[in-house]
């Protein structure tokens, strides 16, 4: 991997820069997406978790 991105920083054709600058961007758009839906749904099961401890214990 640090092979690639150095590989990618000492290049010197601009226009293959600017594709791997989007490719880039892309990844971490859909990342940010799909860690916004795990933490959406783990909310939840640690809420479920909490109300069912609250129930059991009294």
């Amino acid at each position: 991997m640090l092979k690639f991105v150095r590989g990618i920083a000492s290049c010197q054709v601009g226009a293959t820069a600017v594709e791997y600058g989007l490719i880039l961007s892309l990844l971490v758009i859909a990342m940010m997406a799909a860690l916004g839906n795990v933490a959406g749904s783990t909310t939840g099961m640690w809420n479920d978790v909490s109300n069912d401890i609250t129930d059991v214990a009294g």
